[in-house]
């Protein structure tokens, strides 16, 4: 099937055009919050809290409530749990995030076997971007205009805390609470990429192209709007493929956006592996 043939999919059937707008949302927040993410160094604290969401999302089905209310709340309770270990012992913070992580995500593990039907929490794991309902579409798109209205607002505070939070506590900022806001709004973005990604793939999503864009521009704000665009494109390409030749819809989203990062890793004009190779030999003929 060629792309013209996606497009007349598209337009034709409804699930495809609900996959379409929640990947393109998915990607587009990924992006954005991603970037703070790698900046502050909490690429593994991503990690930790998209694993923690699964017994919340357990319990949810158990109670027949939404797994968005579940989810946020151990999400929560993992990254206060984390700061409270490394904090109030000997403990450093990623022998914390490792501990409580796990050790979460395997208590998701035991309440997914000891149910009857745990299908649906399965594409929770692994994601299933074809099968998105409505109130999936509506969830995400609340969570994305969220994350844009609090970046835009709170930029400057931002870009501050994350580069120097010496000059940002000087300014009287609470890096301790920006740190914490940033962890519910992590939760509630890992959340939304559920369904289009699943648990186990939607640290790439938060990290891949924001590193990508990382690679390309040193201005916060290019990357942003950069990060924004690969997740965009590489969610719409990703469920191009997966629809076209029946893969897995989250790993072929996440591999696209690969892709994208091994390209800027090789051939970015300023960070590219083969470019810095490049000048170095140029170098080397100059001077002999």
């Amino acid at each position: 099937m060629n792309f013209l043939a996606f497009l007349e999919a598209l337009f034709q059937y409804e699930f495809l055009q609900k996959a379409l707008w929640t990947s393109v949302m998915v990607g587009i927040i990924c992006g954005v919050l991603g970037c703070f993410i790698i900046l502050r160094g909490m690429a593994l604290m991503g990690d930790a809290i998209s694993h923690a969401v699964l017994p919340g999302v357990a319990i949810s089905y158990m109670l027949g409530i939404n797994f968005f209310f579940g989810a946020v709340l151990t999400g929560v309770l993992t990254a206060i749990g984390i700061g409270f270990v490394s904090q109030n012992s000997r403990i450093k913070h990623d022998m914390a995030i490792g501990i409580m992580f796990t050790s979460v995500f395997a208590v998701g593990i035991i309440i997914i076997t000891l149910m009857k039907s745990s299908a649906d929490l399965y594409h929770i794991l692994f994601g299933n971007v074809l099968a998105v309902r409505s109130s999936d579409m509506v969830m995400t798109l609340s969570i994305g205009l969220l994350v844009i209205v609090l970046v835009t607002l709170f930029y400057k505070e931002l870009l501050v805390s994350t580069f120097d939070p010496t000059m940002a506590q000087s300014y009287g900022l609470p890096n301790k609470w920006i740190h914490y806001i940033l962890m519910v709004v992590l939760t509630m973005v890992t959340v939304a990429s559920l369904q289009t990604v699943g648990i186990v793939l939607v640290v790439a999503m938060l990290i891949t192209p924001a590193a990508t864009a990382y690679l390309l521009t040193n201005r916060l704000w290019v990357m942003i709007y950069m990060a924004a665009a690969f997740g965009v494109i590489s969610s719409v390409l990703g469920l191009y493929f997966s629809f076209t030749y029946n893969l897995a819809s989250g790993a072929t989203i996440v591999l696209v956006s690969a892709f994208f990062f091994a390209a800027a890793f090789f051939l970015s004009p300023s960070q590219g592996l083969l470019w810095k190779s490049f000048k170095a030999r140029k170098n080397r003929a100059s001077l002999s």
